[in-house]
This record gives structure tokens, C-alpha cells and sequence, in this order.
């Protein structure tokens, strides 16, 4: 691996932790798909990986879907018996992302519900569905939204994450107060000062909150 003047943390991590061709061609497709390229920083896919598996979680719920991307991450942790269940807006989204999950084994471990994501958290809390895991990476307004309800749809000990906490730099500009950057500045606050959680913020590329549910 080759150390260059000024190389960055980050450029540093791409070099040691490699994307895998899995993962490389659902970027691609996302891209040629015109898909916003927004997927999880694949050092922190792989880490989703690790925290599915050495926490045990079974059953996991995605809210953004997008093109499978973190879907795989996350299917890659469970153990035989886990389950996904993800939430998308777009169905062609969600069409893509399942595509993917087949094509790489895991078709039959996740289940797609379609449309807005507060509908469908609403609908699984009826249902009493609870999770061990929660990954966090759909549209940022509701960020705040989805926190509590993972909270309470979490099985003790369950384990929260939420990407994009710095919204590329506009989470820390005072000069930036729109509504997502707003929600997502609580949704930060929140992680870390709940007394219902244990938490900590990931500062490198994009910001990675997580949090265990005690």
C-alpha cells in the first residue's frame, strides 16, 4: 500500500479495507441507474457486517433500502435464522436492492414494505414486531422520527445505527438551518443524551451514530 503526502484517515482506510466485487457492482448499478450515490462508506458497510454479527442480532430492520447496498452489508452478519426487513419509498428502488440481495444468496432473508417509512414503522409497532438491529439511512427529515420509533421497537440490548450525521459538512455550518439539517442535529443530540441509550458518533467520512438500546 502506497502512504502519499496529505493522504487523508479515510484514504487511508479505502486502501487497507477493500470493497469486494459484490459490493462494487451494486454501487455501479446504482449509478448507471441514476440513483442518488449515496450508499453507506464501505469501511462502515463492513462494519455493519461486524456489529450484525458479534451482537446476534436476528432480526434487523433497514429504513432506505436504496439499491441493496446496506442490505447485503447487513445480511452478511446474520446467522441462519435472521431475518431483514427494509423499508423503501420507491418500489423500483426497492425492486433493484432485492435483485441484488439474490443475486448474492440472501433473496429469501429480507422483506420489502413500500412506502413512506413512518407508515410502515407504524404498521410493524401494530403488527409487535421487534428488532435487534436498526440501520438508518433514508430521508433525514424524519431521522428524529425513526430514532424513536427503533427505540421502541427495540429488543433489549439492540443495536441502533444511523449514517450521514454530518450531512457533508452542514450538520457543523451555523449558516445551514434548513429542515434536514436540523432534524438531523437532534437526531445527533438525541443519540447522545438519551438515557434510554449508550451511545457514541463516528466522525469519519459522512458521521456514523450508534447506539445500544439498554
Amino acid at each position: 500500500m502506497e502512504i502519499t503526502p496529505n493522504m487523508t484517515p479515510e484514504q487511508y482506510v479505502d486502501q487497507l479495507v477493500q470493497e469486494d466485487e459484490a459490493l462494487r457492482s451494486i454501487r455501479e448499478a446504482i449509478v448507471k441507474e441514476g440513483m442518488p450515490e449515496v450508499s453507506v462508506a464501505h469501511p462502515y458497510g463492513k462494519l455493519l457486517t461486524f456489529l450484525v454479527e458479534v451482537s446476534g442480532a436476528q432480526q434487523v430492520l433497514e429504513i432506505g433500502a436504496l439499491g441493496g447496498y446496506s442490505g447485503l452489508c447487513l445480511a452478511r452478519g446474520l446467522g441462519e435464522k435472521g431475518r431483514i426487513v427494509s423499508l423503501e419509498l420507491k418500489e423500483a428502488y426497492a425492486a433493484l436492492a432485492h435483485q441484488h440481495m439474490k443475486n448474492n444468496g440472501y433473496g429469501d432473508r429480507v422483506e420489502y414494505r413500500i412506502g413512506p417509512a413512518v407508515d410502515s414503522l407504524k404498521k410493524l409497532q401494530e403488527e409487535g414486531k421487534t428488532f435487534d438491529f436498526f440501520f438508518i439511512d433514508a430521508d433525514k427529515e424524519n431521522y428524529p422520527v425513526y430514532l424513536e420509533y427503533a427505540i421502541e421497537l427495540a429488543n433489549p440490548g439492540a443495536i441502533i445505527a444511523g449514517d450521514n450525521c454530518f450531512l457533508r459538512g452542514r450538520t457543523l455550518n451555523t449558516d445551514k438551518n434548513g429542515p434536514a439539517v436540523q432534524a438531523v442535529r437532534r437526531f445527533n443530540e438525541t443519540i447522545a443524551t438519551d438515557p434510554r441509550l449508550v451511545s457514541t458518533l463516528l466522525p469519519a467520512y459522512d458521521g456514523l451514530a450508534l447506539a445500544r438500546v439498554k
